[in-house]
């Protein structure tokens, strides 16, 4: 039997959960009275941007344990003296602490001294150069800083899925022009070019900036200089600022060769070019990017970056300082990095491409990049009428479920008007390692098989 007394301490505890219960249901409905006033309602330019592509098909590749040829990483580690520097610098005290806001001194030392040899010009480290969360938040910077309500912006596509929300979240009108196809059968990247017309139709007197991925993810397409021309007179003429996205700058492939924008006639002084410690040095979970251009552009930059993030982790830009001076001085050679990188990726590339002919998928051959686009059409595969979703991402997660390989739908890299010229696609990642590959073909070839038993039969 229990005592009187800690009867009446049970008494009360009742009594104090029960009160609690009706000050919670009181604290929950005044909340719901609150959201229903439209106080605790977002912004409208954080809506609409819910739904993420990289969220949905790598939680997908992770729950289907598919050999992920989807998401745009490498699974093999960075060069080692890249992982040495970090560990000798975070002996270092000051390598521990709050560094410079616009980007650590002897990185954007080491970024300037790289980048005058590639852009023929002298840049100052203290105004031309800044450095951020990775590429994402230097392209977020660059639309913030200069986009506003009732600017228009061009994207060339296809684009990185995340131009159009910060467009859109900077207040201003996407317009897009998409390369096309050239040919009944467009099988290399070079297959698919701007329409000159179309592309001077898409700039107005509103337009304030345009957005060029090169060399362009997922088509693996390196513009020439002709094609850069045309973009050129048009930003001069329009008086635009040209955003140039050229994080994969390394990987160019056999007699091709990567223009930088900023380098044309009168294009230093409207371009902002962006770079990635994370695809320079197969490190991408570092998220580290740059941004290079003229004072008058790269300083309001700054002033984005320092009112938002103020400053990137000192430790990880002393490493980096650290290799880039070592590849810098490498520029050109056999045993540069990037020289490595590029030759090991090309022979990649080609075995893929010889991989997906087996299975019946006609290749987009890239020069650059490391993303193959291959057209499933051969293989006349139908999926149920009643899915709203395109054809693409049907197909993707079809694959990734029954195939055991994870791509990316490539049309998630268009506009809705121009996402046809796309549908029929999937995209490859192929920097992976080689085990990693040869265990994504080896199902690929079983695939393979399996077709041509069904057509015997």
């Amino acid at each position: 039997m229990l005592s009187s007394r800690l009867c009446r301490r049970l008494q009360r505890v009742v009594q104090w959960r029960s009160v609690g219960c009706v000050s919670t249901r009181r604290v929950h409905c005044s909340t719901q009275l609150r959201m229903a006033s439209g106080k605790l309602q977002p912004a409208k330019r954080a809506t609409g941007h819910g739904k993420n592509l990289w969220v949905e098909f790598v939680a997908l590749a992770m729950e289907t344990k598919a050999i992920n040829l989807g998401q745009g990483m490498p699974d093999f580690g960075p060069p080692q003296h890249l992982i040495d520097a970090l560990c000798d610098c975070s002996q270092e005290a000051k390598n521990n602490q709050y560094t410079r806001s616009q980007g650590h001194v002897r990185l954007v030392t080491a970024l300037a001294n790289m980048y005058s040899r590639l852009m023929g010009r002298q840049l100052n480290p203290m105004t031309d150069v800044v450095v951020s969360m990775g590429a994402y938040s230097i392209l977020s910077h660059a639309i913030n800083a200069f986009l506003e309500e009732g600017d228009e912006i061009i994207l060339v596509e296809p684009f990185f899925d995340c131009y159009q929300p910060m467009a859109k979240i900077a207040g201003a009108k996407t317009v897009f022009v998409p390369l096309r196809p050239q040919g009944q059968y467009a099988g290399h990247s070079k297959d698919w070019v701007l329409d000159p017309g179309e592309l001077e139709a898409a700039f107005s007197p509103k337009t304030k900036m345009i957005i060029v991925n090169n060399p362009n993810n997922p088509l693996g397409k390196l513009f020439t200089t002709e094609e850069l021309t045309v973009v050129a007179e048009l930003c001069k003429r329009y008086d635009v600022i040209c955003l140039m996205d050229e994080v994969y700058e390394w990987l160019t492939y056999s007699g091709t060769k990567h223009v930088r924008m900023a380098t044309l006639p009168g294009m230093w002084e409207r371009t902002i070019t962006v770079g990635s410690a994370g695809k320079t040095f197969s490190a991408t979970g570092w998220k580290m990017g740059w941004g290079i251009g003229p004072e008058h552009l790269v300083k309001h930059m700054q002033t984005m970056h320092a009112n938002t993030g103020y400053c990137y982790p000192t430790l990880l830009q002393e490493a980096v300082a650290r290799a880039l001076e070592v590849e810098t001085a490498r520029l050109g050679q056999p045993d540069c990095y990037f020289t490595q990188l590029a030759v090991d990726t090309e022979r990649k590339r080609d075995e893929i491409a010889e991989v997906l002919r087996e299975v019946g998928l006609e290749p987009i051959i890239p020069d650059s990049g490391y993303f193959m686009m291959a057209d499933t059409t051969p293989l006349g595969i139908k999926f149920d009428s009643g899915n709203d979703e395109p054809y693409d991402f049907q197909f993707t997660k079809w694959m990734t479920r029954e195939k055991g390989v994870a791509t990316i739908p490539p049309s998630a890299f268009f506009s809705p008007a121009n996402k046809h010229l796309v549908e029929k696609f999937v995209r490859f990642c192929f920097i992976k390692d080689d085990a990693t590959l040869q265990a994504a073909y080896a199902k690929l070839r079983e695939w393979a098989k399996e077709l041509k038993s069904e057509k015997k039969t």
